[in-house]
């Protein structure tokens, strides 16, 4: 302590303006974070458009969306692989929520052979709907903890064939009318065991697929932003759902309409969402990530424009 009133007066007051900096700094991270996870409010998704197609629409995070959606006043594309249970959620939003314009269900098993066909079936039966908002829940997870070597063989190609191949073939489909109507926003449900963990033993190919899901996403909003087309991947680490029986619902592990109704408050906002519980360091870490790809993202519409001006890459 001696050591530093020894000091002359201009080094202290240098130093507490450096105090005073990082104090802002981190109190203008703190308010951008509450006013994000409480404060912000939520855009109007009939912007985009009159329907939304939900995959994975009968349970867990894609149920508990599919009805905050019909809340929000869209008409329901409702995706699964159980024609009985799609029925019966088409029945109970309907019940729920009967200002709901329409309930309209698509049975699709993205982990059969025919996946390919059924999805380019799913591309007519949506053509001529005006389909704003497409949430891709569709996904597959270990049923317990297991090591590499230890994954079967169905158990491998179900990950590759709906977390991978499924929700990108999805996307393919019904992108093309967002583009066409200059307008949509794509919710890709990824998870923060590949976008908050440092690694996650014990679910290695799990965590590498929604990996994919999460570049995908971010790849996506940099290409579409200037096009009118907003892409999100959610990352939500603990849920208490069905894919996760031994989570049980906490302050720190949401039930999966907590989560969802907050997810659907965040749609058209970031490229990446979900973490806004998972501490105020991941928060921070979300924060910069999120800038970095806006300035990417404003990089790449410059650089199109000047290449298209000037005439490069042109035949």
């Amino acid at each position: 302590m001696e050591f530093i009133y020894a000091q002359p007066a201009w080094v202290l007051l240098a130093l507490a303006a450096v105090g005073l900096l990082v104090i802002a700094r981190v109190a203008a991270r703190l308010a951008l974070w509450l006013y994000v996870a409480f404060l912000r409010p939520a855009k109007d998704l009939r912007r985009y458009g009159a329907w939304a197609v939900v995959t994975g629409a009968t349970d867990g995070i894609g149920l508990a969306i599919a009805f905050r959606l019909a809340d929000a006043g869209l008409g329901l594309f409702l995706v699964g692989r159980n024609p009985d249970k799609l029925a019966s959620v088409a029945a109970e939003i309907r019940a729920k929520h009967p200002m709901v314009p329409e309930v309209r269900t698509f049975v699709l098993d993205f982990s059969s052979k025919g996946m390919v066909a059924d999805v380019e079936a799913l591309k007519e039966a949506i053509r001529g709907l005006d389909v704003g908002v497409l949430v891709n829940n569709a996904g597959v997870a270990y049923p317990h903890a297991l090591y590499f070597h230890e994954v079967d063989e169905e158990l491998l190609h179900s990950l590759f064939r709906v977390n991978v191949e499924g929700l990108t073939r999805v996307t393919q489909a019904v992108l093309p009318g967002m583009l066409k109507r200059k307008r949509g926003a794509i919710l890709n449900i990824g998870s923060g065991s590949s976008a908050v963990l440092p690694s996650d033993p014990l679910n290695a190919v799990y965590s590498a697929t929604k990996a994919y899901v999460d570049q995908f996403s971010r790849c996506l909003y940099v290409e579409y932003k200037s096009k009118g087309i907003d892409v999100q991947c959610e990352v939500p680490l603990h849920v208490a759902t069905k894919m996760a029986p031994f989570i049980e619902s906490s302050f720190t592990a949401p039930t999966a309409d907590t989560y969802a109704r907050a997810a659907v408050r965040q749609i058209g906002y970031e490229p990446r969402s979900g973490m806004l519980t998972s501490g105020s360091k991941r928060g921070k870490l979300k924060i910069e990530s999120d800038e970095r790809v806006e300035k990417v993202g404003h990089g790449l519409e410059r650089n199109v424009t000047h290449t298209a001006g000037s005439g490069l890459g042109t035949d």
